[in-house]
C-alpha cells in the first residue's frame, strides 16, 4: 500500500504500475463539471426521448420500457466495400462490416440504472440478451457497452447503451480469447472462473457478492476504482443465463452501480461492457475456455471533479495507477446500499 510494484494481468497478457502514494500529491490541475441534477423527464428535443425526432427524421414510438433502434451514425455498416489490395505489408487493410444499436433502459431522461428498480433492470438484462441471439447469428463479435456520463464521451442525457456487431474479432476480444485459451490449456479451468473463486475466498478486493456473481476490483486494475463483474458458476456467453441467474445479475448491478454513485455523491460516469465467447462461427466451435464477464471503467479518482487522466506514461509506457485495489476495493465495499437521493425517502 506504501510502495510502488507492478501487477500482471493476466486477462490482457501485461502489466500496471501501482503507485499508491501518488494520490496524496496535490492537484490544482482541471477540475470537471458535476453532471446536471436537473435533467428534465422528457424534452421533445431529446433524440431518445418517447415521441422525439432524430436527426434522420425518425419519429421515436411512445415506448414504455426497454427500445432498441437503428444507430443514426453507424460505425459500422453491413453493406461496406472491401478495401484496396495492398502493395506493402506495413500498409494493410480488411474489410469491416457490421450493425449499430441504440437501446434505451427506460423512457424517463432522469433516471440512471441504480435508480431503475429490479424489474426494470431484468428487462434491460433480457434485451442484451436478445440482441446478442440475434445478432450472434450472423457476426462473430457483440459489443454491448455503455458510456454513462458526459465525461466519458455521453452526448445524450437519457439512460442507454450501444451494441456494434463485427464481422470481425476486435482486439480485445482477440486479445482475452487467446489468454482464456492458453490458462485453460495450461491449468484446465477456465481463467474467470478460478480467478472468481481465488477472489470469493481472499475477500480483500471484494466489493459485492451474490449467490451467483460478485464485483471485484481486480487485482491488476487500471482505473481508480475499476470493477469486474463475474460469475460463480461457468457460463459463456450473456444469452446462456438461467432466469435466476438473470434475477440475480440485475440484484448486484444495481448494489454495484449505487455504491458508485454514493462514493462522491454524484451520477458516477463510466464505460463498460460485456465479453463472452464469440458468436457467429464461433458458435460452433469449442469456447469453454470463455467465461462471461463485465467489465466496468470509471474515471473518477480523487472525488466528482478530479479524474484520473491517463496521459504521458500511460500512453508511452505502461497503465499506472494511484491507489491499491484493495483500497479501492475496501471503501467501495463499505459504502451503504440506499442511493443517496433516496436516503430520506
Amino acid at each position: 500500500a506504501e510502495h510502488q510494484h507492478i501487477r500482471y494481468n493476466p486477462l490482457r497478457d501485461d502489466w500496471v504500475l501501482v503507485s499508491a502514494h501518488r494520490v496524496k500529491r496535490p492537484w490544482q490541475g482541471q477540475l470537471e463539471k458535476p453532471p446536471p441534477e436537473d435533467v428534465p423527464r422528457w424534452d421533445s428535443n431529446n433524440p431518445l426521448c418517447p415521441g422525439a425526432t432524430r436527426a434522420n427524421g425518425e419519429v421515436n414510438p411512445q415506448y414504455e420500457g426497454t427500445f432498441v433502434f437503428p444507430n443514426d451514425f453507424p460505425a459500422l455498416q453491413p453493406d461496406a466495400p472491401e478495401p484496396d489490395d495492398s502493395d506493402h505489408p506495413l500498409f494493410r487493410a480488411a474489410p469491416a462490416r457490421g450493425v449499430c444499436k441504440v437501446m434505451c433502459f427506460h423512457p424517463w431522461s432522469d433516471l440512471t440504472l441504480p435508480l431503475m428498480s429490479l424489474t426494470e433492470i431484468r428487462a434491460v438484462i433480457d434485451a442484451w440478451a436478445e440482441l446478442a441471439t440475434e445478432l450472434g447469428v450472423s457476426y462473430p463479435w457483440v459489443q454491448i457497452f455503455e458510456n454513462k456520463g458526459a465525461m466519458m464521451g455521453c452526448s445524450n442525457p437519457h439512460p442507454h447503451c450501444q451494441v456494434w456487431a463485427s464481422s470481425f474479432l476486435p482486439n480485445e476480444a482477440c486479445l482475452e480469447d487467446r489468454t482464456q485459451r492458453q490458462h485453460l490449456c495450461q491449468h484446465g479451468v477456465p481463467m474467470l472462473l478460478e480467478y472468481a473463486e481465488q477472489e470469493a475466498r481472499r475477500k480483500e478486493r471484494l466489493v459485492v457478492e451474490n449467490v451467483d456473481w460478485l464485483v471485484v476490483v481486480p487485482y491488476w486494475a487500471t482505473w481508480p476504482y475499476q470493477t469486474l463483474l463475474l460469475p460463480r458458476h461457468h457460463v459463456c456467453r450473456l444469452q446462456d443465463l438461467s432466469e435466476g441467474e438473470r434475477d440475480s445479475l440485475a440484484s448486484i448491478m444495481q448494489r454495484l452501480l449505487i455504491k458508485y454513485d454514493n462514493l462522491f455523491e454524484v451520477s458516477f460516469p463510466y464505460s463498460m461492457g460485456w465479453h463472452g465467447a464469440p458468436t457467429g462461427p464461433y458458435l460452433k466451435e469449442d469456447c469453454r475456455h470463455w467465461q462471461l464477464h463485465a467489465h466496468y471503467y470509471p474515471p473518477l479518482l480523487r472525488s466528482a471533479t478530479v479524474r484520473k487522466f491517463m496521459v504521458g506514461y500511460e500512453m508511452l509506457a505502461q497503465a499506472q495507477r494511484d491507489l491499491t485495489p484493495e483500497q479501492a476495493a475496501e471503501r467501495l465495499r463499505n459504502l451503504p446500499e440506499v442511493h443517496y437521493k433516496q436516503r430520506d425517502k
